[in-house]
């Protein structure tokens, strides 16, 4: 929800201070929820929202400042001239590549160009047809954010992903803007949109790559990019019907080409058409593109020499006394082998022979000093926000631009979840358990004898016989196999801790080890400590209250349960379970998520259900055979309970018999967590179960493997929205794993 919110923040407020908090905070949530949910919710959101910016009419319209060079003119091919959609979009780009900075390139080669191919994949129907306009400025914000994804790919990636952006992206995107059947629902201003940022694209990836891999990578995008003049040049020599005549109706009239191909022909799109690709566009793109492509142009353009009349003759009606643009000779700058968007020069024929930029100066390759001044931050500001808007700095007209580092980037066992979790529907509500080793945490001495995640899941407290708790940070590093040091260590306890738990209301620590302690876990200072009344009769077992309670409810070996505030000093309340009964120690309690009430599991398999209100107990029932060791309370007044009798059981508060009743084979199920419906199970036999809550028994268990585990399987702890288990050892050790 807060996602969406935010979100939602970005092309409403275009120039505000609240755009400018909504893009802090989303680079904050990208951090703190870690790769796969930021990619899951925020990027994949993200990416819907681009193509908003770019809906509608106005969106498309160009934004012309004093001093700039008109529109459609030769030198800004590579620098990107800007509509309004740009300007709107500009948060939303910079929010995007903020996530590819923190995790990596991946994220731009496996997220977000499947995305633009799933954007430009032309439809089902191959006859007559109209573009909405969703899918209209889902066109331009493809294109938009795959020049972004160019400059910042390595060269090697580039090389490896070329043929997919040719075949995926450019073709796609080709053959909407030189179709003669579909139509764009703005007519010819996003046509013309559509043509410049293409072009902008094209020369981009040419500059990039240079003129060999131009010819053996790009020859077919820029062939039919081109190849549009020339139908155009012959359906107006044909002069053809603009009526129905001649051909039934619903159906277009086919003409047939100097290729020999036969195509249809939409009477109605060629004034249309006639307006985007004019003798300026001729011009616009034949004068740039025969200095990038040199000779090669004759090669791979098969109607150069038309286009280049078209562009002599709109040279001729501008000026009389030009000449002709095929004759004319590229100029060479003579500083910088880059395309000058100022001046409109060329870039030297012999400087771009796939040495990506670099020079050839005999047989030696000279690399070009970087002359462009380093930008505040990993990414630079937020585009559009402030004093800078899109196209406004060096950064927009760079070819390349290198992706910062971050410690958090994706690698290893990391890279491979991710891949897969990006993967998954978001309407999946089942747990799947891959056993991927993602993290360890080393450090304790003793085994593990708890593990609790926060409630945001960036951070985790474990308890350890070794008389400490410690507090753990859940960002993702590494490959799978890094090693992270404890955030803060808590050593006030004086035996071992079996209980470790967040109070959410006032973000406070409770851990008991016979004691209860509350600390803070930003200091690691005790804020207040609960001692049994008699030494002989320890606390055996602690559970916190749910928000917006601040209350800790704590059992003694006497059967007694006592609930203390950790705002006030002294008991709050104080009740008997027992009721004449000698039912053994309390070895687990659980609270419902409403706080209403408390279910306590004995060691004699005894379970009692107390009303947190009235002190009263509501049931009384012999649940198992064996100890309890294990109980969560769910929503809908649903108890899960294990015992060492081998059974995991769901009940209903007030209902005499079980839900469900699982068996384990071989072990008893010492440690369970919930996920939405389903119970994650472990056993000392270091086997992973997952069973449904709702549907009859039946339980998939996976054994770790000593490569992903080693020890006795001794805790275990799911985070919900992050899909990771903690399971701590009894050597120590707690493994994060998917």
């Amino acid at each position: 929800i807060l996602v969406n919110v935010v979100l939602g923040l970005i092309p409403s407020f275009p120039e505000s201070s609240a755009l400018y908090t909504a893009c802090k905070m989303v680079r904050w949530l990208s951090a703190k929820l870690g790769p796969t949910v930021a990619s899951r919710h925020v990027a994949r959101n993200l990416l819907r929202l681009l193509t908003s910016c770019y809906v509608g009419p106005t969106r498309q319209q160009f934004t012309v400042s004093s001093g700039e060079s008109p529109p459609l003119s030769a030198s800004n091919i590579y620098q990107k001239r800007p509509v309004l959609g740009d300007i709107v979009s500009g948060p939303v780009l910079s929010c995007l590549l903020h996530i590819a900075h923190l995790y990596g390139e991946p994220v731009l080669t496996y997220q977000y160009l499947p995305y633009i191919s799933y954007l430009v994949a032309p439809g089902s129907t191959s006859g007559p047809s109209r573009l909405n306009s969703r899918k209209e400025a889902g066109l331009l914000a493809a294109v938009t954010l795959t020049q972004k994804i160019i400059v910042y790919l390595s060269d090697t990636t580039l090389m490896d992903i070329l043929p997919r952006i040719s075949h995926e992206v450019l073709l796609p995107v080709l053959g909407f803007l030189t179709s003669l059947v579909t139509g764009f629902p703005s007519g010819a201003q996003a046509r013309t949109v559509l043509c410049m940022k293409t072009i902008s694209l094209i020369a981009l990836i040419c500059l990039r790559i240079g003129q060999e891999m131009v010819q053996q990578h790009l020859s077919e995008p820029v062939a039919t990019f081109f190849q549009v003049f020339s139908q155009l040049h012959e359906l107006r020599h044909q002069d053809l019907k603009l009526g129905p005549a001649g051909h039934s109706e619903g159906q277009l009239p086919e003409v047939a080409f100097s290729d020999g191909q036969q195509r249809p022909v939409d009477p109605t799109l060629l004034d249309e058409l006639q307006k985007v690709f004019t003798l300026e566009m001729a011009y616009t793109i034949y004068v740039p593109f025969s200095c990038l492509l040199g000779d090669i142009i004759r090669k791979i353009i098969p109607n150069h020499e038309l286009v280049g009349e078209l562009a002599g003759l709109y040279l001729e009606s501008v000026s009389p006394s030009s000449r002709n643009p095929a004759s004319m000779e590229p100029t060479v700058p003579s500083t910088s082998p880059e395309w000058d968007s100022q001046g409109g020069s060329c870039p030297r024929d012999d400087g771009h022979s796939g040495t990506f930029g670099s020079v050839l100066v005999g047989n030696r390759i000279q690399i070009p000093s970087d002359s462009q001044p380093e930008n505040p931050g990993p990414l630079g500001p937020i585009s559009g926000v402030g004093g800078g808007g899109l196209g406004s700095g060096s950064e927009d007209n760079a070819l390349k631009r290198e992706l910062p580092r971050s410690a958090h980037g994706l690698s290893g066992n990391w890279l491979a979840y991710w891949q897969y979790e990006i993967g998954v529907s978001q309407q999946d509500a089942h747990f799947h358990f891959h056993q991927i080793r993602l993290q360890s945490f080393p450090g304790h001495s003793g085994a593990v004898k708890c593990v609790a995640p926060l409630s945001s899941e960036d951070f985790f407290l474990s308890g350890s016989k070794d008389r400490t708790v410690r507090l753990w940070p859940l960002y993702n590093y590494g490959d799978g196999t890094s090693e992270t040091a404890p955030r803060l260590i808590y050593a006030q306890h004086r035996k071992s801790v079996f209980y470790v738990g967040q109070l959410e209301a006032p973000q406070h620590v409770v851990s008991c080890d016979g004691a209860v302690h509350v600390w803070d876990p930003f200091t690691g200072k005790t804020l207040r400590t609960v001692e049994p009344l008699d030494s002989r009769v320890p606390l055996t077992a602690v559970a916190v209250m749910p928000a917006p309670h601040t209350s800790i409810t704590m059992a003694s070996s006497d059967s007694t349960l006592r609930f203390v505030d950790c705002r006030k000093p002294g008991l709050q309340h104080e009740f008997r379970l027992g009721g004449g009964l000698n039912p053994g120690l309390v070895r687990s309690l659980a609270v419902s998520p409403s706080g209403r009430s408390v279910v306590a599991g004995f060691s004699s398999g005894f379970m009692v259900l107390l009303d947190t209100r009235t002190g009263l107990v509501l049931r009384g029932w012999p649940a198992h055979e064996g100890d309890i060791l294990q109980i969560k309370a769910v929503e809908g007044s649903v108890l899960v309970s294990s015992s060492s009798d081998h059974s995991l059981t769901v009940w209903k508060e007030l209902e005499q018999k079980p839900t469900h009743h699982y068996k384990s084979a071989s072990d008893p199920i010492h440690t369970f967590d919930l996920y939405g419906s389903e119970v994650v199970t472990g056993t000392v036999a270091n086997k992973i179960g997952v069973c449904s809550l709702l549907e009859p028994p039946s339980q998939a268990t996976t054994k770790l493997s000593s490569e992903n585990f080693r020890g006795t399987l001794t805790s275990l702890a799911l985070l919900p929205t992050k899909r990771h288990l903690l399971l701590g050892s009894d050597n120590g050790v707690i493994r994060l794993l998917a």
